[in-house]
Parts: C-alpha cells; sequence; structure tokens
C-alpha cells in the first residue's frame, strides 16, 4: 500500500490523516469470526484534516453532508473479505471513491420544453384512461320512477 491515499485532482492524502481500526466483523463464519478483527474502518475527519486544500473542505462538506457524523467525520468499513489487508484496501478504496465523486462538478441542467408530438401523447393517454375509467363506472340509474 502506498504512503498515500490518491483521489485525484492533484490531490493524495498521506496515511497520517486517516484513523485506520480494526474490529470483529458480522454474519457467519464459525468460531473465527468472534475472535479475529477483519472490519477495516478508515475515518477522515473532514473538518480538521489539515492535508486537504481549503476549496476542498466547503464541497466534501456538502456533498457529504449525509454521512458525515455530526463532529464532521466520514467513516468508509469494508467486511467484505476474510482478511484484514483485503479489507483495508477495499475500505481505502471506497473512501477514495466517495471523495472523488464528492468534488467531481454536477452538469448544470439545460431547460428545455417538451415538444408538441410529447404533449399530444400525454393528452390521448389522459383521454383514453378516462375513458376506461368512464366505462368502468357501472350502470346508471337513469329511471327516477323505480
Amino acid at each position: 500500500m502506498s504512503a498515500a491515499l490518491d483521489i485525484g485532482w492533484g490531490i493524495a492524502l498521506p496515511l497520517r490523516a486517516l484513523e485506520i481500526s480494526y474490529s470483529r466483523s458480522g454474519g457467519p463464519g464459525g468460531q473465527n469470526v468472534n475472535k479475529v478483527e477483519t472490519r477495516a474502518s478508515v475515518r477522515l475527519d473532514v473538518v480538521r484534516c489539515r492535508e486537504l486544500p481549503e476549496w476542498v473542505r466547503p464541497r466534501l462538506l456538502e456533498a457529504l453532508a449525509s454521512r458525515l457524523t455530526k463532529d464532521g467525520v466520514l467513516i468508509v468499513s469494508s467486511e467484505r473479505h476474510r482478511e484484514k489487508g483485503q479489507n483495508l484496501a477495499a475500505a481505502m478504496e471506497r473512501l477514495a471513491g466517495l471523495l472523488r465523486e464528492a468534488l467531481t462538478p454536477r452538469k448544470e441542467r439545460k431547460a428545455t420544453r417538451p415538444t408538441r408530438g410529447s404533449k399530444e401523447r400525454r393528452l390521448m393517454a389522459k383521454r383514453r384512461r378516462s375513458g376506461a375509467k368512464r366505462v368502468r363506472g357501472g350502470a346508471l340509474l337513469d329511471d327516477e320512477d323505480g
């Protein structure tokens, strides 16, 4: 594993900026699962990380808001593999992917207008649907002598 996590945009986070911990994985696995700590968790304190350039921090805080703890820490875990090293590599790759995705600028939506054909198709579908519902209404009592 390299000494830094490359997240693109010319940014490489040194491993000292990350907090790595291990814990027991859940799920089936026999006796071994109860004694071996193979789940890898990687934490990045987005708010206090000095290694992040200043322009990056606000973008990450906005884009990853739903994934951050109250203190602004991003936690990524992996327990897919049975080996500690593979889980650490998977967690680091997921973290790098999340950071890359958060820094990728969103495409601005271009306003468009519906075509005449699409309007006509929509209105025809509404007429067909209302006709089907009208037929489904059942017998109406026209005879008031009854």
